[in-house]
């Protein structure tokens, strides 16, 4: 027994970790890697119109053997207005996440970040949420489609954005209800 345990510890194969070469190689322990294909799409749109109008007409007359006389007396008025707002966004690209707990129902709890560099443009992109072990792939893939509460961030710093925020004298003209 003695002679097992010491050619165990002279192993390079640790028994806890070892998986065999035609195993299920898909995420399923704490700090294991999963790739997420990111496909979103989102498109909003809210469109609100009114149109009220009103008329009040009076009308009165007097008529003698030499003359007529009418008069009139009209009161109107109409107020319309419309608001349209349109949104829309649009996401795809993949993040590798790793596995940061296990919940009691077996469902893999993931968190991942993701920062790219382009033209001096930082964008971060930051991914968690749950994932059933059924929906990971062969590949040990998983669309974010198929993440349950996801949480996904997007955000970017540099001259593009800088370029996007609003002066604060424009703001303050704005909050005046000036502009």
């Amino acid at each position: 027994m003695l002679a097992i345990q010491a050619a165990q510890a002279q192993s390079l194969v640790e028994p806890e970790r070892y998986r065999a070469l035609a195993a299920d190689h898909r995420a399923y322990r704490l700090g294991d890697v999963i790739t997420v294909y990111v496909a979103e799409a989102t498109r909003a749109k809210s469109q609100a119109a009114t149109d009220a109008s009103s008329r009040l007409d009076l009308g009165a007359g007097l008529r003698s053997p030499s003359t007529d006389f009418n008069a009139d007396v009209g009161l109107s008025g109409s107020n319309s207005g419309g608001a349209q707002t349109t949104r829309v966004g649009e996401l795809r690209t993949q993040v590798s996440v790793q596995v940061v707990a296990l919940e009691p129902d077996g469902s893999l709890r993931i968190e991942g970040a993701q920062t790219l560099t382009v033209n001096g443009e930082n964008q971060r992109i930051r991914l968690k949420g749950l994932v059933r072990p059924q929906d990971v792939s062969a590949q040990n893939t998983v669309w974010s489609n198929r993440i349950a509460n996801a949480e996904l961030e997007l955000d970017g710093v540099g001259i593009v954005s800088e370029s996007q925020r609003q002066s604060v004298i424009y703001r303050f003209f704005k909050w005046l209800r000036l502009m």
